[in-house]
């Protein structure tokens, strides 16, 4: 089981944190999953409550990661992005093809993570 925090979740971060296993996912905006034209959440402050409690514990960020932008902004705070709604829409557009569409589009978002290490 993931651990999943939200934005909303700040009185209870420490405590999810702390007995998460594998990855805390720290979710990066109010509703429902997809693409966003812009992330507003203080990431940053939501990564910090999480190592307070659990040092160890990577955190990903996901909920309307779309660009490469996106990650690369956040690339020094959470160990990774989680993509979805995007990938959806490849496999959408282009069926049994899309596996060279999303190479390129998951090559490009590490490529953009990787320019901040």
């Amino acid at each position: 089981m993931i651990s999943m925090i939200a934005p909303t979740s700040h009185d209870r971060i420490k405590m999810i944190a702390a007995e998460a296993k594998g990855f805390v996912y720290c979710v990066s905006s109010l509703g429902v999953t997809g693409v966003r034209s812009e992330i507003t959440t203080d990431i940053g402050a939501m990564v910090r409550l999480v190592k307070e409690a659990n040092p160890d514990i990577p955190c990903a960020v996901g909920f309307g990661i779309s660009t490469p932008e996106q990650p690369e902004k956040m690339a020094a705070v959470p160990a990774g992005a989680i993509v979805g709604s995007d990938i959806i829409s490849l496999c959408e557009k282009y069926g049994r093809e899309a596996a060279g569409p999303i190479g390129e589009y998951v090559r490009s978002m590490k490529v953009a993570v990787q320019q901040k290490d």
